[in-house]
């Protein structure tokens, strides 16, 4: 059993509502922590106001020894953090490693963009009115940052927030998922043992009476989410006057062409679409593969899908472990079954592993009609899909056929057909002979249409983070 206390800015509290943090796999509660209040949030903002001058008033070099410093003590307890991420999410113990090592990376490019945070000058003499002025900007930190993260990636999302955040000198106060709020917990543990103001930091978990507290109270500045599109669509409604950052998730797409590496492309959707049981972001949902290539691939997919071990998420050897819960099993389930009474071919996979499970079978779906929740929504599920296209310009519009669109991974040899995919595809990311599940933690991430607005990676954080300052000096 993990038991924390929540952070409200600066202070450890308990309180007598619990939330209970419910191991995947098993069903077990291995983890409570406070229900966090409306009360609390604001007693946060105004600490943060405090924390904030604070913070804001250090120098950038001391802003980067603390993150650096944060990054030197995660990875010290690396293992501590990778366990706890496999209670909390079902994750494989392999996977959760992964996520720790991301966050250390996010920690040191935060670290170093504290460094970076700088304006420029702009001739203002090229206006007729200019003469005999000079003038520059500066960007100041906002002030107060909301961040609200997502069950799947639990660390490093909330440090995609929160450390690029302190960079800039500003005060955040964040609510995990009430399923995963160990981890950004034991974070705040770190930040604050490495010197960060305790007053410039909240950690509160809770439901949504916590989120809309945090995102409509006037003090705060930004508001980032990374969640479903229907809370962002909330969200967006009643933040007011400020800053918003969205990443609402997608059903990400790999296009194989004829003459593409249909071995590499397999191993990426495989990769792709069965990772934390296929409840990434960028997961493989939708896999278009031309009709000359397509039963070759779909068989070579069948063929690598069957090695995937599903069970156990602490046994090294498992390469698939639960959904976050029995619902979004029945949910996939009905999904699968309504693709095939239309039509779709089930390939492989499509039942839980047993009854009263978490664990999903990885499933391939073939031939799937466009009218299909599999194929228009978001599965967040272990289950990848695959249709045939005979010309460029429907695989084009394949892809573009979705209300999201974050990144399209494309295999070819053919340049003019890679560039037909990066001028067209409605994607924030397309990566040629990669698919779309591949990031790294300092590239611009976000999406296109309803994946979202903004984009993640410290350093683009930062212009979300902070303010343009104009400085005009009149020298006459």
């Amino acid at each position: 059993m993990i038991e924390k206390k929540m952070l409200v800015g600066g202070e450890w509290k308990d309180s007598a509502q619990k939330i209970e943090v419910v191991y995947p796999y098993t069903g077990e509660v291995i983890g409570k922590v406070p229900q966090g209040t409306e009360e609390d949030v604001y007693t946060a903002i105004e600490r943060a106001k405090e924390g904030f001058r604070e913070l804001s008033s250090m120098t950038a070099h001391r802003r980067y020894q603390v993150l650096m410093r944060s990054a030197e003590l995660l990875e010290e307890r690396a293992e501590e953090f990778a366990k706890t991420l496999v209670y909390e999410v079902g994750k494989t113990i392999k996977e959760a490693r992964t996520e720790v090592a991301r966050a250390i990376q996010t920690l040191i490019f935060s670290a170093e963009e504290a460094k970076r945070i700088h304006g420029e000058t702009f001739p203002i003499d090229a206006h007729p009115n200019g003469v005999g002025k000079v003038g520059f900007y500066i960007r100041v930190p906002v002030g107060i940052v909301s961040a609200i993260t997502p069950f799947n990636f639990p660390l490093n999302l909330s440090m995609h927030k929160v450390a690029p955040a302190i960079a800039c000198g500003n005060a955040v106060i964040l609510k995990p998922s009430e399923r995963t709020p160990l981890t950004p917990i034991m974070l705040a543990e770190v930040l604050l043992e490495a010197g960060l103001p305790p007053k410039a930091l909240s950690v509160i978990p809770g439901y949504g009476d916590v989120g809309k507290a945090m995102t409509t109270h006037p003090d705060v500045r930004v508001v980032s989410f990374t969640g479903s599109k229907k809370v962002g669509e909330i969200i967006t409604r009643q933040v007011g006057i400020k800053k918003v950052v969205l990443e609402l998730g997608s059903n990400s797409a790999i296009v194989v062409h004829k003459d593409g590496d249909l071995d590499k492309a397999v191993q990426r959707a495989v990769m792709g679409g069965y990772a934390i049981a296929g409840q990434v972001c960028i997961s493989v949902q939708r896999v278009f593969v031309h009709e000359e290539v397509f039963e070759e691939f779909t068989k070579r997919l069948k063929e690598h899908v069957k090695t995937l071990r599903v069970g156990d998420p602490m046994d090294e050897s498992t390469d698939v472990g639960p959904m976050i819960t029995q619902g979004d099993v029945l949910r996939v389930r009905e999904w699968i079954e309504e693709a095939v009474q239309k039509g779709a071919r089930l390939e492989i996979g499509g039942v839980a592993c047993a009854e009263h499970t978490a664990l999903f079978e990885p499933t391939v779906v073939s031939l799937v009609s466009p009218e299909t929740k599999l194929f228009k929504e978001e599965a967040f599920a272990p289950v990848v899909i695959v249709d045939p296209y005979r010309e460029v310009e429907e695989a084009i519009k394949m892809v573009n056929d979705s209300e999201y669109g974050l990144q399209l991974g494309v295999f070819t040899n053919d340049i003019k057909v890679a560039w037909e995919f990066i001028k067209r595809a409605e994607v924030g990311g397309v990566l040629i002979n990669e698919g779309p599940t591949f990031r790294v933690d300092h590239q611009p991430y976000g999406g296109f249409k309803n994946s979202g607005i903004g984009r993640e990676g410290p350093k683009f954080a930062v212009e979300d983070y902070t303010e343009i300052k104009t400085v005009i000096f009149d020298l006459t």
